[in-house]
């Protein structure tokens, strides 16, 4: 390791090129290191950052496409026979083999995240003869983003870039594995789409059966219990950290790269952003979808008293769990109790519930996505301004979003099956008078 940096410190771009080429075709180099003291550098002023870049992707292409050439050449008896000599045999080519089947062709994108898997998969890429256009398309794409997401760590880092350079290396692994995931549920809703959503729907129906809802009603309660699931399992997490005293690390590596990013020259921008989680901003839109629910709303009292219900509700919730978990903040912070933030926290469920409220009826996919990103872009810069400012760590920041989305999804659930109730009810109504 020590003779590699001294290389690196000496001969820079070169090195960083063969380095990566040579961990591509298996053999056992410490990438992700090299690149990260390769930020280091380029911190320091000795290395071009992009440079750096290009000649990190041009090794691990180099190296990646080598490897599929010659797994392609050699063929599986080969590595069956051969490959166990140079740690390509068949318990790493069967481990590989199995990533594929369950994430497909594109696990190579993400396989660079995850040790013991990149270094295979351009040899198993040739082996099983997937089209070269196909290999290139996804490795080639994979290495630009897998190079730049260390090199520009370690840029930002500086010179606490040994220091945190497993916690984000851990991190990195963990997206890799939430990326295939993610992959995976592509994939097997585009392979069959059809019958999920069969499936649900008839899910939906044996559970709704007697509200003859419409279909609007079940996508948008199917969306939203599948939201809500996957911020409780989150939160559910998040307590269990939260117990076990498991949060430093991950706020003193996320606070120092907020500030490494963000200079005292966004001080004025940063409290703009922090307006934006005030009741400032909360006010003149909650007056506006007040109006808008007035004019255009299907079920206007019902979606007043839900709304309302949401900000009380979300206002309660979260002086009830700061007081639950009793946690000081940072220090010098004028908040005695963070977790979870407030801020965060009441910027998703106001400004997401108002969005739902206004796009509900309305408003083609194009707007919605605008509204869902509008109000992710808002948040986020809530909780960056709360970081910045050093009156709350980053894990109560996250707290916020998962706490808010947890119960905003949770109130888009009720006010669905209150609608559906309230139109059944009429509708028996209307039956009887006639």
């Amino acid at each position: 390791m020590g003779l590699l940096m001294a290389w690196l410190t000496h001969y820079g771009y070169v090195v960083l090129l063969f380095a990566l080429f040579l961990e591509m075709l298996a053999l056992p180099l410490p990438g992700e290191f090299l690149m990260s003291y390769t930020g280091l550098m380029v911190f320091e002023g000795k290395l071009n950052w992009i440079l750096s870049i290009l000649f990190a992707c041009s090794g691990v292409i180099c190296g990646i496409t080598a490897s599929y050439f010659i797994g392609y050449r050699l063929g599986e008896p080969f590595f069956e026979k051969h490959g166990a000599k140079f740690h390509l045999g068949p318990e790493q080519m069967d481990r590989v083999s199995v990533w594929f089947d369950r994430y497909g062709n594109k696990l190579l994108f993400i396989a660079y995240f995850i040790p013991g898997v990149r270094h295979v998969t351009g040899y198993f890429c040739g082996v099983s003869r997937m089209p070269y256009r196909k290999f290139a398309l996804v490795a080639y794409s994979g290495a630009l983003f897998w190079t730049s997401v260390f090199i520009s760590f370690g840029k930002v880092l500086g010179p606490k870039w040994e220091a945190y350079h497993h916690t984000l290396n851990r991190y990195m692994i963990l997206f890799g594995l939430i990326a295939a995931g993610v992959f995976l549920l592509v994939y097997l809703y585009r392979k069959y789409r059809r019958q999920i959503l069969d499936q649900a729907v008839n899910l939906l129906d044996r559970g709704l059966e007697r509200f003859h809802s419409i279909g609007r009603v079940k996508f948008v309660v199917i969306s939203a219990f599948a939201v809500f699931v996957l911020f409780f399992s989150l939160m559910i997490g998040l307590i269990q950290d939260f117990l076990a005293n498991e949060f430093a690390r991950f706020d003193e590596v996320a606070f120092f790269i907020v500030h490494q990013v963000f200079d005292s020259s966004w001080t004025g921008l940063m409290s703009l952003f922090a307006m934006l989680g005030s009741y400032y901003t909360f006010v003149p839109l909650i007056v506006v979808t007040g109006l808008w629910i007035g004019a255009k709303g299907k079920d206007r009292s019902l979606e007043m008293i839900f709304f309302a219900f949401v900000i009380i509700g979300g206002e309660g919730l979260d002086e009830g769990l700061r007081l639950l978990f009793h946690r000081t903040g940072p220090a010098g912070s004028l908040f005695p109790y963070t977790f979870p933030s407030e801020q965060t926290l009441i910027s998703l469920t106001v400004c997401g519930f108002a969005a739902f409220l206004l796009v509900r009826h309305y408003g083609g996919l194009k707007t919605r996505i605008a509204a869902i990103l509008t109000v992710a872009v808002l948040c986020l810069l809530v909780g960056i301004s709360r970081v910045f400012f050093n009156v709350q760590y980053p894990s109560d920041v996250v707290a916020g979003y998962v706490f808010g989305g947890a119960w905003i999804s949770l109130n888009v659930i009720l006010l669905e099956i209150f609608r559906i109730l309230r139109n059944d009810k009429f509708a028996r109504r209307q039956k009887y008078a006639t």
